[in-house]
């Protein structure tokens, strides 16, 4: 990391010319994946990857360069194509900055980098026995291990100076069951902010036979009828919808130029009376926590939307200008490769007042998502494609045979306006998610939602 003095002068620099803000990213960063087929370890990388990356503002201009050397000169070359770029000035910046201290929200109690490569493959491997002991019919197993610290350094032109720590691990298990040539998938891919310490808490026996029992449950999964009907979406991953159909649509930069059908809407009735949405950045040790945003604020809990009314939206600091609003610590950015806009971190529906039980109840014909899995969004429209994983009819107020082939169609206006019960059981599921500002990781989560009507894509005439 570049030292206070050499950063001072960088962004003295920077201030000398016709930019109003100029901040300097830092990142490095050791991620590593392990990869096993049949208990077979097949692939070992371990990448290291660091750079720069320094941006300037004028009103809604921004112009931004990076580079993987630091060498004076380079630095200071990319500062002058910065400065033509935003036009350069005779006056001189002087910027001092002080270095912002902190107590560490999310520390790791064990280092992957201290593990050798035999005992992190072996934890693949009791994945993998624990997939394949479960049935008889388990035919394959795939399993990969990721371990990830970064470390950043934020720097700006209004003198602030901070850094973080940022540590993840996670584990992605797939299982292939075959009786006879009818052959299905099942998956689980638990993680968390932590150090390899996490598999103590879940393990990867459960990871390796939950992906199992997902598979042999879709062995006798019959095709799912199709047609407008009531939906109940299980915890945890389910939130995916809310978080691709709604959350993305709550991110300012889509707001801030009117092209989300939530632009304009604060303090209006946007969702379902039961419905309360929340992005938390500050969940400890989860996935998608961080200490301080990628413009170095720190994190926020932040209400979306609550008991249906509309109370604020994911803003960065760019689109905060574009709206007049104030940061809401919602910046974030794959690596110093990549300008940083508004988004999502662990984001997810309150837990509501009904049981589990009482979802079910009084449906002559519907669908329950138990397991979701991917999907489309327009974020634009909220209109998407969700296909179901895991899922079962509900008859008669019962859940009963599974079905295979569903998938989940409508916009995220419709659907949470259509929520009518929430349940109580609230968990989060883990994923990466993809936006201009690259790929990050984020949590998704809810407790089990009752949609009253939804459309269900399925392969049966039923």
């Amino acid at each position: 990391m570049l030292d206070k003095t050499r950063l001072e002068k960088y962004l003295s620099l920077c201030m000398s010319s016709q930019a109003d803000f100029a901040e300097i990213y830092e990142e490095d960063e050791i991620s590593e994946t392990i990869s096993m087929t049949e208990g077979k370890t097949e692939n070992v990388n371990r990448t290291h990857t660091a750079g720069v990356g320094i941006r300037l503002y004028k009103g809604l201009q921004t112009v931004y360069a990076y580079t993987n050397d630091t060498a004076e000169d380079v630095l200071a070359g990319l500062i002058d194509d910065l400065r033509d770029a935003i036009g350069r000035s005779d006056e001189t910046g002087t910027v001092t900055l002080e270095r912002v201290e902190y107590e560490n929200r999310h520390p790791a109690k064990t280092d992957f980098r201290d593990m050798s490569a035999v005992e992190k493959s072996d934890l693949l491997r009791r994945a993998t026995d624990a997939a394949k002991n479960s049935d008889e019919r388990i035919a394959k197993v795939q399993a990969s291990l990721l371990n990830v610290r970064q470390e950043v350094q934020i720097s700006n032109s209004e003198g602030r100076l901070i850094s973080d720590t940022r540590v993840r691990t996670r584990m992605m298990v797939d299982a292939l069951a075959q009786e006879g040539d009818n052959r299905q998938g099942g998956g689980c891919r638990p993680g968390a902010g932590k150090g390899p310490e996490f598999f103590e808490e879940f393990t990867p026996e459960e990871a390796g036979r939950e992906a199992a029992r997902i598979a042999v449950v879709n062995l006798s999964a019959r095709p799912c009828p199709s047609g407008m009907m009531p939906v109940v979406i299980d915890n945890a991953f389910g939130g995916v919808i809310f978080h691709e159909a709604c959350g993305h649509g709550l991110e300012a930069s889509v707001v801030s130029k009117n092209q989300s059908v939530f632009s304009n809407l604060i303090g209006q009735k946007v969702a379902s009376d039961c419905v309360t949405a929340i992005d938390d950045g500050t969940i400890p040790n989860a996935w998608g926590s961080q200490n301080i945003d990628d413009e170095g604020n720190f994190q926020k809990k932040r209400v979306l939307i609550e008991n249906g009314i509309l109370k604020s939206y994911l803003i960065d600091r760019l689109n905060g200008r574009r709206m007049n609003a104030e940061s809401t610590s919602s910046s974030r950015r794959e690596s110093y490769k990549f300008e940083p806009t508004s988004r999502m971190t662990n984001t997810y529906i309150a837990a509501g007042d009904s049981s589990y039980e009482e979802l079910f109840e009084g449906i002559e014909k519907g669908l329950y998502a138990r397991t979701m899995g991917g999907g489309s969004v327009n974020p634009q429209t909220g209109e998407f494609n969700f296909s179901v994983l895991e899922g079962y009819l509900i008859e008669n107020g019962k859940v009963t045979c599974p079905v295979k082939g569903a998938a989940l169609i409508g916009s995220g206006r419709e659907i949470i306006m259509n929520i009518e019960k929430v349940a109580s059981n609230l968990a989060r599921g883990q994923g990466m998610c993809g936006a201009a500002s690259g790929s990050i990781p984020t949590d998704v989560g809810q407790p089990a939602i009752r949609i009253s009507r939804i459309t269900v894509g399925g392969t049966s005439n039923e």
